[in-house]
């Protein structure tokens, strides 16, 4: 007698056979549902992806030259837009970078300053209750000064340490540079809101 024939075949019960074909299905339909999870939180990121790029593109603030306004590290949403008025927070390309500064003059407007740093544009002294400490600042251009045809004039809230349109190295900045007006503020969530 060999030793196959001396062993008795065990044959599962239905009981096994049930809850093995219940692990199986089990399996399965977790594979599914985890699949399609992971496929769902993909076209979820790539949808935030392309508004945040094409519409509401996301920055976080570095450098003190937009005190008290914004503060080194917050985070802010921009919304894409080539329409803005004297007065609104901008985000400009300068040099591979994104700059965040606040538009004071627009083409033909005629921008002046005092040696206090109180600043005039088409003659009229303009409210900056953003400013804390006016200050010349790095200037290195002479005021009276004309904005170009298709330029915008742009300073930074924090005066005294900003580089802006007042200074040659960044004159004033081309509408076509202009990513968008500063929106919103995300981070820190005690600061969080609409910015002015």
């Amino acid at each position: 007698m060999t030793e196959n024939e001396g062993r008795k075949i065990q044959l599962p019960t239905l009981e096994q056979i049930e809850t093995e074909r219940n692990k199986l299905k089990y399996r399965r339909e977790y594979r599914k549902i985890f699949l399609s999870t992971i496929g769902a939180l993909l076209v979820v990121a790539a949808i935030a992806v392309l508004i945040a790029t094409m519409f509401l593109p996301v920055l976080q603030v570095s450098g003190t030259s937009m005190e008290p306004t914004l503060e080194d590290g917050e985070i802010i949403v921009l919304r894409k837009t080539d329409k803005f008025k004297t007065g609104e927070l901008v985000g400009f390309y300068y040099q591979s970078k994104i700059l965040l500064k606040r538009v004071i003059g627009k083409a033909g407007d005629y921008i002046d300053m005092d040696e206090e740093g109180n600043v005039f544009v088409n003659g009229e002294l303009i409210d900056e209750p953003y400013v804390l400490e006016k200050s010349v600042g790095e200037c290195d251009i002479e005021f009276p000064y004309q904005v170009p045809e298709n330029k915008v004039f742009v300073m930074g809230d924090h005066r005294s340490t900003s580089i802006d349109s007042r200074n040659s190295t960044i004159g004033c900045v081309d509408v076509e540079q202009v990513v968008g007006k500063v929106m919103f503020r995300v981070w820190p969530f005690g600061r969080l809101g609409f910015l002015k």
